[in-house]
C-alpha cells in the first residue's frame, strides 16, 4: 500500500451564513485549499453545508435551490486544481423530488451524489416537510451541468487504496445503518455528514454510536456536524454545537471542539492496512456478507500519493502500545482488571484441582514479583491462607545481593512461606556428571542452572501437594528467552500474555496502591522495578549485575513495540520500521532499530518450538502466543523474508 497504508483525512465545520450558499462556498474553498496543501485525501463537511440545515420552508424556494446549484458548479470548477476529495451537503432536485444529499467532488468533477435514506420526523425534526427519503433505487443518476452524475447507493474507490461510503445524520441512528451494508460491500472509510442539535447528555450518546459503529464495521468513521457559530444555523429553537469525531475501529482519532465560533478542521491519518488486516482476521465480518442485500455502484477515483519517503504521519505513534496511557481512576480500573484476570485464572485452576498450595520461584526480578502478587491476590480471592504460597529463592553463581535481599523481603512482607535452596552444589555436581568445564560460561553453563531451579520447584510442588506457578512473560515467550524445560515450564503460567513493559507498569501501580498502607512493600517493589533486568546466570561478586538481558536481545520497550505491530497488527517489516523510527526518534538510531528487528525476527521464528509446548495460562490482552489459541505457526518457517 502507498504511504505505509495511511490515508490522511479531515473533518471540518465552517462559519458560513444561513441560507447563503455563496458564503458557504468561500469558506469551503479556503478549507479545501488548506487541506490540499497538507496532503488530505478525504475532507468531510456537515449535512446541507452549502445552505445550512435550519432553512426550513426556504428549501422549497427556487432562489435558494438555484443559488445552491450555481455554487456547486463553482466548487466543481474550483476543484480542478486539487487532489483532495471533499464532500459537501446540498439539497438536490431529482425528478421534482427534493433529496438531502452528500456531493462528492474532486479533480474538477462531481463523482457521485448520495441521498439521505432515513428522514427524521419526530421531536424537534420535521425534515419530511421538505425532503424525501431515498427509497426509489431505480434512480441511479441525475443530470447536473450537462453531465449524468451517479446517484444513490455508491462506494467511491480511490486509486490510493481506500473505499469510501457515505451516510447522512439520521442514517446512523437507524436500526440498521446504511454504513453496515457499506462496510460489508467493502467501504473502509465511512463519512457521515450531520446536523445534530445539542441536548443534555446527547453528545455522549452520539459519541458512543459513532464509536460502536466504527468498531462493528471495522472501519474509519468520519463524522462532522453543523454548528450555530454566529450565523451558520438558526437558534430559534435549537442549538447546534459543531460536534465532530473520527474513530478507527472503535478508537478515537480526533474530535472538533464544540461551541466554537470559528471555522474548524482537524486532520488525521486513517490506517487502511490495519482495517484490512482486521477484517481478514475477523471471520464474523466476512460471514456477515451473506446478509448483504444492497448492491452498490462503485465509482473509481484517481488520486495521487506523495512518495513514501516524504510522507508525514499526523497521528502520534505510542512507543509503549501495551501500556495504558491513563490517569487516576481509569488507571486503577484497568490495572485491577488485568490483575483480576490473572488471579481469577489461577484461582479457577486451584479450585478445579482442589488444591490450596502453590510453589513459585522468587528471584527479586520483575516477572517473579508480578507472578507472586497474582498468587497473593488469588489466595485472597479464595480466602486461602497465604502461607500456602511457597516462595523459593534459589541463589546461584550470578545472584546479586540486591535481588536476593528484595526476594527475601518481598516474601516476608507479604507473609508467605519462604524457603531458600542454593543451586550451586547441585550444579557443580551436574557439571561433573555431564563432563562440562564450569569455567566455560556458555549456554550449557546457564541452562544447567535454569533447569536445576525448575527441577527444585517441580519437586517441591510434588512434596507439598502444590502446583508450580510459572513466571515467564509474553516478551520472553515471543523471543524464546527461556530455557526449554527450564523456566519455560510450569503448571500454570500467569504472566504468559503480559509483555515486559506492562509487567513493570503493573508492579509500579501495585506499589502506589499498596504504599497507601504499607510503605515498606512499596519501597521493595520500586527497588525491584529499578533493578537491571538479568537472568543472573553468570558469575558475580554479588555487587554488580554482570549479565544484562537488554544488552543481548535489545531494549524491551522496542521488543514489545515489535511484538504489538507484528503479532497484533500483522504489519510488514517496512511499516513497522517506519513507525518505530517515529516512536523512538532521538532514542535509538535507525541502524539500531534495524539491528534490533533483525534479532527479534530471527529469535521469534526460531523459537516457535518452545511456544508449541508452553503450559496453560490466561489471555489478558489482545496478543497471546498460545498454540491452542492465537498463534499457530510452524516451528520450521524461514525468517529471512522478514
Amino acid at each position: 500500500m502507498v504511504n505505509y497504508g495511511f490515508v490522511k483525512c479531515a473533518i471540518a465545520t465552517c462559519n458560513s451564513k444561513l441560507s447563503n450558499p455563496n458564503s458557504a462556498t468561500e469558506k469551503i474553498k479556503g478549507l479545501v485549499k488548506e487541506a490540499d496543501l497538507r496532503d488530505v485525501k478525504v475532507l468531510v463537511f456537515p449535512e446541507l453545508s452549502l445552505t445550512g440545515y435550519t432553512c426550513q420552508d426556504l428549501f422549497g424556494y427556487s432562489q435558494l435551490l438555484e443559488s445552491t446549484m450555481d455554487c456547486l458548479k463553482e466548487l466543481v470548477v474550483f476543484s480542478k486544481s486539487f487532489n483532495t476529495l471533499f464532500i459537501v451537503g446540498a439539497p438536490i432536485n431529482v425528478l421534482d423530488t427534493l433529496y438531502n444529499c452528500a456531493v462528492v467532488i474532486q479533480g474538477g468533477k462531481i463523482h457521485g451524489i448520495v441521498p439521505k435514506q432515513y428522514i427524521p420526523n419526530y421531536g424537534e425534526f420535521y425534515e419530511k416537510r421538505w425532503f424525501t427519503a431515498y427509497t426509489d433505487t431505480s434512480i441511479t443518476s441525475v443530470n447536473l451541468f450537462g453531465e449524468d452524475i451517479p446517484f444513490g447507493n455508491l462506494i467511491f474507490s480511490s486509486s490510493i487504496g481506500y473505499r469510501l461510503g457515505i451516510e447522512i445524520c439520521e442514517d446512523l441512528w437507524s436500526v440498521i445503518p446504511p454504513s453496515s451494508s457499506l462496510a460489508l460491500a467493502g467501504a473502509n472509510i465511512i463519512a457521515n455528514l450531520s446536523a445534530s442539535n445539542e441536548l443534555v447528555g446527547k453528545d455522549e450518546y452520539r459519541k458512543e454510536l459513532i464509536k460502536t459503529q466504527s468498531s462493528r464495521t471495522i472501519s474509519a468513521y468520519l463524522y462532522t456536524s453543523s454548528g450555530c457559530f454566529t450565523e451558520a444555523e438558526s437558534t430559534s429553537d435549537l442549538v447546534f454545537g459543531g460536534s465532530g469525531y473520527a474513530y478507527e475501529n472503535g478508537k478515537q482519532l480526533t474530535c472538533l471542539e464544540r461551541y466554537e465560533l470559528e471555522d474548524q478542521m482537524e486532520i488525521f491519518d486513517v490506517d487502511i492496512e490495519d482495517l484490512t488486516n482486521e477484517r481478514i482476521y475477523n471471520k464474523t465480518f466476512s460471514d456477515s456478507k451473506r446478509n448483504l442485500n444492497v448492491s452498490y455502484r462503485e465509482i473509481y477515483i484517481i488520486q495521487y500519493a506523495i512518495e513514501d519517503n516524504i510522507f508525514y504521519l499526523s497521528r502520534n505513534v505510542n512507543a509503549h502500545p501495551f501500556v495504558p496511557t491513563l490517569d487516576g481512576n481509569k488507571r486503577n480500573t484497568v490495572c485491577k482488571e488485568i490483575l483480576s484476570i490473572q488471579s481469577t485464572g489461577l484461582a479457577r485452576r486451584l479450585s478445579a484441582i482442589k488444591n490450596t498450595k502453590v510453589t513459585i520461584g522468587i528471584s527479586g526480578g520483575l516477572d517473579s514479583t508480578l507472578a507472586l502478587l497474582v498468587c497473593y491476590e488469588a489466595f485472597k480471592k479464595l480466602h486461602l491462607d497465604v502461607s500456602g504460597i511457597i516462595g523459593i529463592t534459589m541463589p546461584g553463581f550470578g545472584t546479586t545481593d540486591r535481588t536476593y535481599n528484595n526476594a527475601v523481603k518481598l516474601c516476608q512482607e507479604l507473609g508467605i512461606t519462604l524457603k531458600e535452596i542454593s543451586i550451586k552444589d547441585a550444579c557443580i555436581q551436574h557439571f561433573k556428571d555431564i563432563e562440562h568445564d564450569p569455567s566455560i560460561h556458555d549456554i550449557t553453563y546457564e541452562n544447567v542452572q535454569a533447569r536445576e531451579r525448575t527441577k527444585i520447584l517441580m519437586n517441591m510442588a510434588n512434596k507439598h501437594h502444590a502446583i508450580l506457578v510459572g513466571t515467564g512473560d509474553l516478551s520472553e515467550l515471543v523471543l524464546g528467552w527461556c530455557t526449554y524445560n527450564g523456566d519455560h515450564m510450569s503448571m500454570y503460567g500467569v504472566n504468559c500474555s503480559i509483555p515486559k513493559t506492562l509487567v513493570r507498569y503493573l508492579i509500579e501501580w501495585y506499589a502506589t496502591e499498596s504504599g497507601k498502607e504499607n510503605q515498606t512493600l512499596k519501597d521493595i517493589l520500586l527497588d525491584i522495578i529499578n533493578t537491571p533486568i538479568s537472568p543472573e546466570l553468570l558469575p558475580t561478586d554479588g555487587k554488580q549485575v554482570v549479565q544484562k538481558t537488554e544488552s543481548t536481545i535489545g531494549p524491551y520497550e522496542v521488543i514489545d513495540f515489535f511484538i504489538y505491530y507484528l503479532l497484533r497488527k500483522k504489519f510488514s517489516r517496512r511499516k513497522i520500521m517506519y513507525l518505530a523510527n517515529i516512536a523512538f526518534n532521538e532514542v535509538y538510531s535507525a541502524d539500531e532499530l534495524n539491528d534490533y528487528f533483525n534479532n527479534f525476527t530471527k529469535r521469534f521464528f526460531n523459537n516457535q518450538f518452545k511456544r508449541n509446548a508452553i503450559p496453560d495460562g490466561p489471555k489478558v490482552g489482545t496478543v497471546s502466543v498460545s498454540p491452542r489459541g492465537d498463534l499457530r505457526m510452524p516451528s520450521d518457517a524461514d525468517y529471512t523474508a522478514w
